[in-house]
């Protein structure tokens, strides 16, 4: 990467992480919403998995 992307997505790395927080959140709580006595632990290790997933097929997408 060249130097300034590197100075403008390090200027940016707080919000990047604050809205990947937000949005595993939002998939904690409609597991909350739809199943009932939800093992938390295995709800977010399938969250996590799914955005990893997401991610790879975005960076794909992207980058060819």
């Amino acid at each position: 990467m060249a130097e300034i992307e590197q100075v403008e997505l390090d200027r940016h790395r707080a919000q990047l992480t604050s809205d990947v927080k937000d949005l595993v959140e939002k998939y904690r709580a409609i597991f909350d919403w739809d199943v009932p006595d939800v093992d938390q632990n295995a709800a977010d290790k399938l969250i996590l998995g799914a955005m990893r997933k997401a991610l790879d097929d975005v960076e794909k997408n992207l980058l060819g």
